[in-house]
């Protein structure tokens, strides 16, 4: 059995599809879970729960821990270390190997490329409760009593992806008549990973022996582009002009003033400010993996809001 905990998520249901080239028992998890193949077994559970937890871990192999929460931080200073502590305890006890899907908060404004060895730095509230619960799962490991894997993605795009911020400002507005829009500033370059890549990339490591107790960053085109290149061939692939805006820090300051999830994402926009660039190198190399082309990957994008 193979169980994904926070199933409901697009890199959830990327997973789910991928896990099939892998096993026929694979156990959705979530507090609304829905099916995304026929096999699938729906398992209903509050992972704030440690007896839920449990129940839903039980007799599986490999866990993925691919659960977000609302992008609250006193939600997830709250509620965050409690989910990781009943899933690390829940894997111990059904001595189930464990995945967890994270992202580069934890190291805050790199200069220059993210690799796997890149110090753990947060800038950010949100950053430091990521490498909170990032060392939970590392001490364990450390510690012997816990097998698992730490699978990082840059910030994503790919179809069916309603929270990605280049869905939302890029391909959402094109597709209302709208200009596209940029955070910041538009000709930085930005690493994306495609969200098909990282549910392939996150099943691979799950079944292979040799991946575990490693951080690995899930595989990402290397080519990043800048806001500008990627709005222009979004703006192709719809057969459109590419006008865009670009949204400053100074409007997304003011706007959170009014708007919760705006002021919640101020003190992550170093994001934009600076080349954001994402190395999967150790990954390509590992399972000759190449990743999606952003042109591919954009025109897919378009072909499924079709």
């Amino acid at each position: 059995m193979q169980t994904i905990l926070g199933s409901s998520g697009v890199i959830g249901r990327e997973l789910a599809n991928s896990l099939t080239q892998y096993t026929n028992n694979i156990r959705l998890v979530s507090r609304k879970p829905n099916k995304v193949n026929k096999i699938d077994e729906l398992f209903k559970a509050d992972l704030t729960s440690a007896e839920q937890t449990i129940k839903a871990v039980e007799g599986s192999e490999v866990v993925y821990l691919t659960a977000g929460f609302q992008y609250d931080i006193k939600i997830w200073q709250t509620q965050w270390p409690v989910v990781m502590k009943n899933v690390i305890e829940a894997c111990k006890n059904s001595s189930s190997k464990l995945v967890f899907f994270d992202n580069v908060y934890s190291l805050g404004k790199v200069d220059g490329w993210m690799t796997e060895e890149t110090p753990i730095k947060p800038d950010s509230e949100k950053g430091k409760v990521r490498a909170k619960i990032s060392q939970m799962i590392l001490e364990e490991v450390e510690k012997g009593n816990l097998q698992a894997i730490i699978a990082r993605s840059a910030d994503f795009y790919g179809p069916a992806t309603p929270l990605s911020f280049v869905n939302i400002m890029v391909f959402d507005n094109f597709k209302k008549g709208k200009k596209a829009q940029w955070l910041i500033n538009e000709n930085k370059k930005h690493s994306l990973t495609y969200t098909p890549d990282a549910g392939k990339g996150t099943a691979i490591l799950g079944n292979t022996d040799s991946a575990y107790n490693q951080v690995w960053h899930l595989p990402t085109n290397k080519n990043a582009l800048t806001g500008k290149e990627f709005i222009n061939l979004a703006a192709k692939a719809m057969e459109l002009k590419p006008d865009y805006m670009i949204v400053k820090k100074w409007m997304v300051t003011m706007l959170g003033f009014f708007i919760k999830i705006i002021k919640e994402s101020n003190e992550m926009l170093y994001q934009n400010e600076f080349d954001y660039l994402f190395d999967s190198n150790k990954f390509e190399k590992a399972f000759n993996f190449e990743p999606t082309s952003y042109e591919e990957g954009i025109v897919e994008t378009v072909n499924s809001m079709k």
